[in-house]
């Protein structure tokens, strides 16, 4: 094989990262498991805190874009990534004590998650959530120093009008992607629900679905991620050296 091939990049790719597996202290005395994900040859310009699906329909820190964002963002992007499971949830990395709070009691859980990136001195935490993990960071982001938040497919069921009209006066930026094809919040929704926030950025991504089902979909949202975050690194490649 040639020194110049390449391979695609797809959906079980795993690219080169410093990866370790770690745990978050509660403050209510839980322990979280989870994984942190850095650039193997510098450092991280920014650090993702993933927070993942409702974990009562199938959410945990292996939910497909996680996963990938870990799996693909610290070598094409110079990202670190922490992702964990939220109280009560189990995946192959083992299982978070504790029970589902109904995004209440998981307020603990970010603030633990933040206090790790902190002790570890990450650099420009962002909080990435998807779906259930959406509601945590409009409810528990505020407190936390953030260098922004990302919504993807916010379903705002959890967050009140209060919560999220408070991240109005707010300078961080605050990012939303909004399938097209959401089961829950589509683009129209969206713009009359955010109208609260003026600065928030809607990002409407035809096709999309609230899943991000397929590659096409996958990469769309890795990229604007990486925008909001780095970007410098944007298009991420779709080719590695084999």
């Amino acid at each position: 094989m040639s020194a110049n091939e390449t391979t695609e990049i797809r959906g079980a790719t795993l690219l080169p990262a410093q990866r370790e597996d770690i745990e978050l202290r509660t403050s209510d005395g839980l322990t979280l498991v989870g994984e942190l994900s850095v650039p193997t040859e510098r450092a991280p310009v920014a650090t993702l805190v993933m927070l993942h699906p409702l974990p009562t329909h199938g959410g945990f820190m292996d939910s497909h874009i996680i996963r990938k964002a870990a799996a693909r963002l610290p070598a094409l992007a110079d990202l670190a990534v922490l992702r964990f499971n939220l109280r009560g949830v189990t995946s192959p990395r083992g299982t978070s004590e504790g029970a589902f709070g109904e995004g209440i009691a998981e307020e603990a859980d970010v603030a633990a998650a933040m206090q790790f990136v902190t002790d570890r001195g990450l650099p420009a935490p962002w909080l990435v959530g998807w779906s259930f993990g959406t509601e945590l960071t409009l409810k528990h982001g505020r407190q936390h120093p953030i260098a922004g938040a990302i919504l993807l497919s916010p379903p705002l069921h959890r967050t009140s009008e209060e919560e999220l009209a408070a991240w109005a006066d707010d300078s961080r930026p605050l990012i939303a992607l909004i399938p097209e094809h959401d089961d829950y919040l589509q683009p129209d929704q969206a713009r009359e629900r955010f109208a609260v926030v003026p600065k928030a950025s809607l990002i409407a991504v035809d096709g999309g679905k609230h899943l991000w089902v397929g590659e096409s979909q996958t990469r769309r949202v890795l990229n604007e991620i990486t925008r909001a975050v780095n970007p410098a690194a944007v298009p991420l490649p779709t080719q590695w050296p084999a």
